[in-house]
């Protein structure tokens, strides 16, 4: 991770950017952006202790909130149960599903993004754990 509170502490004490980027171990161009965001969020050194280099991470630079689709998502339970049947694909599943969504006025997700919902949903379905053994410890033997 940055270290954001260093880079603020090594330029108050008017060290050059290339200075501070090897001494923090980071890039100019890291150095450059994060002293310009500083500026324009009037931050200097001395900084509060509450202030760490996770909290100043999303004050210079906030995460983008990921922007909801307005798009029907399928309805898992009915596909997996479909995708059981003989005959059916997910190319019927998909048609199926575009005249639904064309019939009751909502957007639908193009083909290569209806397998890869549906294809997220059987991860999660298909979730296993590793068991850790040690070699020579249990014996399992199945018996016919």
């Amino acid at each position: 991770m940055t270290k954001y509170r260093e880079i603020l502490r090594l330029k108050s004490l008017g060290l050059s950017q290339q200075s501070i980027a090897d001494s923090c171990n980071v890039s100019k161009k890291t150095v450059n952006r994060v002293l310009k965001r500083a500026k324009e969020l009037n931050i200097s050194w001395p900084l509060d202790k509450s202030d760490t280099d996770a909290v100043l991470a999303e004050m210079f630079f906030p995460s983008t909130k990921q922007v909801r689709s307005n798009k029907r998502m399928p309805n898992y339970d009915y596909v997996h149960k479909e995708l059981l049947r003989n005959g059916v694909s997910k190319k019927l599943l998909w048609t199926e599903y575009m005249e639904d969504c064309h019939a009751n006025g909502e957007e639908p997700l193009m083909y290569s993004q209806f397998c890869y919902h549906i294809q997220q949903d059987e991860q999660k379905r298909r979730a296993t754990m590793h068991i850790n053994r040690k070699p020579g410890e249990q014996v399992e033997v199945d018996w016919l």
